[in-house]
Formats: structure tokens, sequence, C-alpha cells
């Protein structure tokens, strides 16, 4: 019987698990659980005879792979998928996956969450402003990019989208408008959301020059990855431009440094986009559905290495 490994440092919620247990059961294929575990040498025990993993954040590197004998696919159960050694992964003859859209409107939802908390100054008591009528740009128009977008109509935003891949004419479909660079976006836009992955092409792109561009009063939100951002360059700006407020989900390298600007800046202590019960479930059921159909069928419609 084929056997799928649930490696979660961070576990799914337990009506994930079981409904990613229902999933495998229907197609007689074995789970088994790998949660909370706190060393790496849990890991390369527990893949030593499985067929399939589901895995969260949790790092997937050569030595993990050079364990997994039996390994044919990994899902990451999410959309980034930067923590899986693609290369290695290829080497080794494994399938990649990951599971794009299933936790996007609630990283939608969270980017107004943080919108709203710095517009109105953090909750400080003093007089904020309203994002109605707002220029919002969205960098980056995939899943969650139209989730935000869709969400920010109900706040009478004005909409600006770039995204080097979508046509322009597809962003123009959803009452959206299209800009021809990402200069133009930081250039037009008071709150710019960040939705690009971390890749060769973006990492450190997000930088003083392009951050500058922005207009009086701007707000940088960045539930992608840390690694898109410049934080040596964007602490530079915000030492200079006393108008500018970044908010993350996810913790910069530099918070320490980030926080001597009280009042412009805000990270979570973990990553949350994904952090609702509804992303938990529907990623994990996705990622047990394409094991399955990728052990029946042969299935590669998500792969992501080659």
């Amino acid at each position: 019987m084929a056997k799928i490994l649930i490696a979660t440092e961070k576990p799914f919620a337990k009506v994930a698990v079981d409904g990613i247990k229902e999933v495998a059961a229907e197609a007689g294929v074995d789970v088994v659980l790998l949660e909370k575990y706190t060393d790496k040498s849990e890991l390369l025990t527990a893949v030593a005879d499985v067929d399939a993993m589901i895995i969260r954040s949790d790092k997937i590197d050569n030595e993990v792979f050079d364990s997994a004998k039996k390994l044919k696919i990994v899902v990451r159960a999410g959309a980034g998928y930067d923590n899986v050694d693609l290369a290695a992964a290829t080497n080794h003859g494994v399938v990649v996956m990951n599971t794009p859209g299933q936790n996007a409107n609630a990283v939608a939802e969270l980017v107004f969450g943080l919108l709203v908390f710095a517009v109105r100054n953090f909750y400080n008591g003093k007089a904020g402003t309203e994002l109605k009528g707002k220029k919002l740009g969205i960098l980056a128009y995939g899943n969650v990019g139209r989730c935000v977008a869709t969400i920010a109509k109900g706040f009478g935003m004005e909409i600006y989208a770039y995204d080097a891949f979508c046509p322009a004419e597809v962003i123009a479909a959803d009452g959206v408008k299209p800009v021809l660079s990402q200069d133009e976006l930081f250039e037009k836009c008071e709150i710019v959301s960040l939705h690009i992955p971390a890749t060769s092409e973006t990492r450190q792109s997000i930088n003083y020059e392009l951050l500058n561009k922005m207009p009086k009063g701007g707000v940088l939100v960045n539930t992608a990855r840390k690694e898109v951002i410049n934080e040596a360059e964007l602490l530079q700006l915000m030492c200079e431009r006393t108008d500018l407020k970044f908010v993350t989900d996810i913790m910069p390298d530099a918070d320490t440094e980030f926080k001597a600007y009280d009042g412009r800046y805000f990270s979570t202590p973990k990553k949350m986009g994904a952090q609702t019960a509804e992303a938990n479930i529907n990623a994990g059921l996705a990622a047990a559905r394409q094991i399955v159909a990728y052990l029946k069928d042969g299935c590669t419609k998500y792969q992501v290495n080659k």
C-alpha cells in the first residue's frame, strides 16, 4: 500500500488531517503523521519508506530526498514553494507540486486587516485616513492579487495592477487598471500590496529606488515573501521619508531595526496569511487529491519542477 507522510512542523487543523485521511483511504492509500517535530533527524527517519509527502513551510532539501528512497511526490499545501529544493527533487526523480488558490482569500483578507490597521495609525487614538478613493497597486495579479482586487472594490478603492505574465486585457476585464511597468505602479499608487514569489529575478527587487517613487503617505504591504524586499534600503528610506509605512505578516530579518519606526511599522510574529481554518482545510485536501491523482493516473497539472 502506498503511503503519504504529512510532515508539518506547524500542524494542520484536525479536521484537515481527517479530511486528508478520508481522501487517501478512498484511494487505498495509507497516511502517517509527523507533527510539531523539533529536529530534522525526525523528518529524515519519517521519510524513509513513504511514497508521498504533504508539507507546509517545512524545509525539504537534498538531505531529505537522499533519505526518502521511495518518494515520488511532494506537495506543498500552499502557493509558495521556495522551501523545497526543486533541483534536488528533479535530480531524485521526485515531482513537486503546490496548491495554488487554496489560501488566496485568506491572504487577501489579511492584506486589508493590515491596511486598515496601518491607515488608522495602528489604533493609537489619533485620526487616520480611509481606504475609499485611495489608489491601490497590486504587484502580481495571480490568485491572491485577484482576491485583493475583489475586496478593494468593496472599499471603493481605485485599483491598479502589474504582472509581467498576465495580459493587460485580462486585468482590465476584472475592472482593474493595468499599468505597463512595476515603476509605474509605485509612482501611481499610495498603497502597494506585494504578491510576487521569491525568485532570482524578484529577490531584493523592492528597493530604495522603486519605493521612493511612491506618493506621499505611501503604505507598503507585504504578504508574499520577505526575500523580495531589500531591507537595508527600505530602512534607509523610512529614515529619510517619515511619511512611509510598512506592514507585513513576514517578520523581516531586521525586525529590531524596523521597530525604531514606531507608528509606521508592524509585523505579525509569524506568517499569518494562510492561517485560517478554511485555508488550512482547503490546502490540505487539495494536496491529498493531487497526490492521489498523481499516484493513480500520473497527473502532473500543478507540478512546479521539471
